[in-house]
């Protein structure tokens, strides 16, 4: 009974070890993860500008994982792992695909998302790692090799009818201008709040004169937030405009619109790549050179 508790123990311990020996995933630090340094930082940025211009024109998600080795894990399982982790792709389209190098154990694979294994078949990825990639790499021409195998899937996945990525919204002249706390405007506003004011009164010309504005920057910067608070101020400056012109009121505004700056800088953020929430389900092939 002894003895059997201790395999059981002994069995347990070596799960447990062979766990923690295997090869940590890396963060996503871009499109191209190289941990081995076997491409230059040109060839690195070559990769990355093709699969973001692929990506800005399909919305399928690529990249690309050079590791030492996944000892003692297979390549299979240890890609799976990244593509979990990762999560490359759109959500629910799924139309993520990785290439995974283990350059010491002369061992690659491509990891396919649910969403493209119609195009990307297991026969068409194993085609593209012998007939593409494989051959460049016997001759040390990693950088060639990865290239050559992730045009040849961009040519496959181009073929696939997927939905049309979202575009981002472009930045017009008008639109960066539309700071509720740029002067101009203040002046443009307190000119028409006069005018409507002297229409409906004060308070109804100052609800219209707030509406106009608030619509205004819903139809050109279609941010709710925006026009909501372009709308109160909008209102308060027309309802308040003869105090804020009269006994240096005008001075006091100056520091109130100068105040505004931190507002048009706080919708600013940085950007950098991450998955969009896709899922795999192991499909792909792997390979050998």
């Amino acid at each position: 009974m002894n003895a059997a508790r201790t395999s059981i123990l002994a069995l347990i311990l070596c799960w447990a070890f062979a766990a923690m020996a295997n090869v940590a995933v890396p963060p996503l630090t871009g499109r191209v993860v190289d941990k081995t340094a076997t491409l230059s930082s040109s060839d690195v940025a070559s990769l990355d500008q093709t699969l973001k211009a692929f990506e800005a024109r399909k919305g399928s998600q690529l990249a690309v994982l050079i590791v030492p080795t996944t000892q003692p894990e297979a390549i299979e399982q240890y890609s799976l792992r990244v593509a979990e982790t990762w999560k490359i792709g759109r959500k629910k389209i799924d139309d993520g695909a990785i290439l995974v190098v283990a350059k010491d154990d002369r061992k690659l694979r491509i990891e396919v998302g649910y969403g493209l294994e119609g195009a990307l078949t297991d026969v068409t990825a194993r085609r593209i790692i012998d007939e593409v990639i494989t051959p460049k790499f016997r001759g040390g021409d990693f950088a060639g090799g990865i290239s050559a195998g992730v045009d040849r899937i961009i040519r496959i996945v181009d073929g696939e009818p997927l939905p049309v990525p979202a575009q981002p919204r472009q930045d017009t002249g008008l639109l960066s201008q539309l700071d509720p706390f740029n002067p101009f405007l203040i002046v443009a506003v307190i000119v028409v709040g006069g005018i409507l004011r002297g229409i409906l009164g004060r308070l109804f010309g100052s609800l219209a004169t707030g509406g106009l504005v608030a619509v205004l920057f819903w139809f050109i910067a279609a941010s709710l937030a925006l026009s909501v608070i372009s709308g109160i101020i909008a209102f308060f400056v027309t309802m308040f405009s003869d105090a804020m012109t009269s006994s240096g009121g005008a001075g006091r505004g100056g520091g109130w619109i100068s105040g505004g700056g931190g507002y048009s800088g706080a919708g600013s953020s940085g950007g950098g790549f991450s998955g969009g929430g896709g899922s795999f389900g192991g499909g792909g092939a792997s390979g050998s050179w």
